[in-house]
């Protein structure tokens, strides 16, 4: 009877895990790098200006630049952490940037900024992708896209814009259906 149930729990096992890692390899590269750079682009203590994230075959590589070895080793805990990647490659350099003035603004200045940023961009307005606050320079995203790609960009366009010191992001994809 202990061998039987031995043998079920072993079984169950191993169809679970491959089931897994089936699951791990019919993510799409595309899908990969998106998530990558959205975790990286909304991780306090990580700058993403110089910073690039390419996956072939489930492996993830980031390269670019960064100041810190903190944020080089930061950058590659996000990477390790997105669900699907097989491995991850840390090709960054660690090169300290001179230090750039930033200009200082006000967080209403910056919010109308992103916003002008957004209906700028037909991609992002009309994606259901909102600023909902601004707070010492930290962007924070919210509403509900139809694409990983529009809340990509959504990210992107708002951290080119000058004065914000991070983006974060509570947007829902949530696919068309």
């Amino acid at each position: 009877m202990r061998t039987g149930l031995l043998r079920i729990v072993c079984a169950a096992t191993l169809i679970l895990g491959l089931a897994s890692a089936a699951a791990a390899a019919d993510t799409p590269d595309a899908w990969l790098t998106m998530k990558t750079r959205i975790s990286l682009m909304t991780t306090e203590g990580i700058s993403t200006k110089d910073l690039n994230v390419d996956t072939v075959n489930g492996v993830v590589t980031l390269h670019g630049k960064v100041a810190t070895e903190s944020e080089k080793v930061k950058a590659e805990q996000v990477a390790r952490g997105i669900d699907g990647a097989k491995t991850v490659k840390n090709l960054i350099q660690v090169v300290p940037g001179t230090q750039r003035a930033v200009v200082e603004r006000s967080d209403d200045m910056v919010k109308n900024a992103v916003e002008t940023a957004f209906k700028a961009n037909r991609r992002i307005e009309g994606s259901g992708i909102k600023v909902a606050s601004v707070n010492k320079g930290v962007v924070l995203l919210s509403g509900k896209a139809t694409s990983l790609d529009a809340h990509l960009e959504a990210i992107e366009v708002a951290s080119a814009v000058s004065g914000v010191k991070r983006v974060a992001t509570e947007v829902e994809v949530v696919p068309a259906s």
